[in-house]
């Protein structure tokens, strides 16, 4: 059988890691990089660390708005798949590599599988959200991560060929945790000790493109009495100098780091604070307490379970938070096992 993979976000080279380490026991990969995240902190370092076999296309397609990068994408990967016939193609999350290479499959009729089916945030505005309502539909095989995703396909009249599997970031983190905890001198490098500081990601465009959202976020993370670490995103440094906004004392920038490096930044903060899915989840796999910058959120169970809570871009909701912050008494569960890309290996195989 030959799997033709897309990806081009630093999220979905995390989860494609222990999944095609799983495909490529029994099967071909054919794996497409559009390059939606080409700067080489965002992209390089995680095939270098988390072994991701080389990508066999590089479309090198980034930047631009999403109209023109969806288009290229679409007419880049409807070549390669009719160079490469593939049996499957395999797209993960939300973002717009994941849509041109789901529409660009289905109009050539080549069965999709997406991983991560089913998440909805019910906010339109999102470009993610459309994204990922349209993927769901294009599917032929739908891999949702939890109960209440299986309940949103269903709810939209998807009910064939889905399979709740556990979700395929929670494998990742288990196998690359212990690595990240031995690597304790990125900690002495930026003088802090584990539990002093709080971690913060802000990248979404609802926040980076919005100059009150993003002055509210300012405003509020300059109330906060920790150090704040800020891995900074391309896009967020653009716009904090657009808008001329300028960040607090208390924030100590870096640049973007590898998914190793970032596991440990997690692992060890008092308290994440961002706008990341991704980055809320591993909170929530790590036990370490959450404030998440947005109104809304595609993973309810975070929220559910107590280990995040949503503030917005409001200054005195996101203090409020971090005066109320606990750690809850039981782990989050709802996430699965840690074997969700086995699950999908075998389920697509057969």
């Amino acid at each position: 059988m030959k799997i033709m993979t897309v990806v081009g976000a630093r999220p979905q080279f995390i989860k494609a890691a222990p999944v095609s380490t799983e495909l490529r026991k029994h099967a071909t990969e054919i794996l497409v990089h559009t390059g939606q995240h080409f700067d080489a902190n965002m992209s390089d370092v995680f095939f270098d660390e988390m072994r991701i076999p080389r990508p066999d296309y590089h479309l090198g397609i980034g930047g631009g708005g999403h109209g023109d990068m969806t288009g290229q994408m679409l007419s880049r990967i409807e070549e390669v798949l009719l160079r490469e016939k593939p049996d499957w193609m395999l797209v993960y999350g939300d973002t717009n590599s994941t849509l041109a290479g789901a529409l660009a499959a289905a109009k050539l009729h080549v069965p999709v599988a997406h991983i991560e089916a089913g998440l909805r945030s019910f906010n339109r505005q999102m470009p993610e959200e459309i994204n990922r309502i349209l993927t769901d539909h294009l599917s032929g095989m739908l891999f949702a991560p939890t109960e209440t995703a299986v309940r949103h396909l269903s709810a939209e009249g998807i009910t064939r060929n889905v399979h709740q599997v556990g979700d395929v970031m929670k494998d990742a983190t288990l196998a690359f945790l212990p690595q990240a905890k031995a690597r304790m001198k990125l900690l002495e490098s930026l003088g802090v000790a584990p539990k002093s500081y709080a971690l913060v990601t802000i990248h979404r465009a609802e926040n980076t493109d919005d100059p009150q959202r993003l002055r509210g976020v300012v405003e509020g993370l300059a109330l906060l009495p920790e150090r704040l670490i800020l891995p900074m995103h391309p896009r967020t440094k653009h716009r904090l100098h657009d808008a001329q906004i300028d960040l607090p004392a208390n924030v100590t920038v870096i640049d973007p780091v590898g998914y190793v490096d970032m596991l440990l930044l997690e692992a060890s903060a008092k308290v994440i604070i961002t706008d990341s899915g991704g980055v809320q989840k591993e909170a929530a796999f790590m036990e370490v307490p959450c404030i998440t910058l947005r109104n809304e959120t595609e993973w309810t169970e975070t929220v559910e379970s107590g280990w995040n809570t949503l503030v917005g871009a409001d200054p005195d909701a996101i203090v409020k938070a971090y005066k109320s912050l606990r750690i809850p008494s039981t782990p989050i569960s709802a996430f699965g096992d840690g074997h969700s890309s086995a699950r999908i290996a075998s389920l697509l195989l057969a």
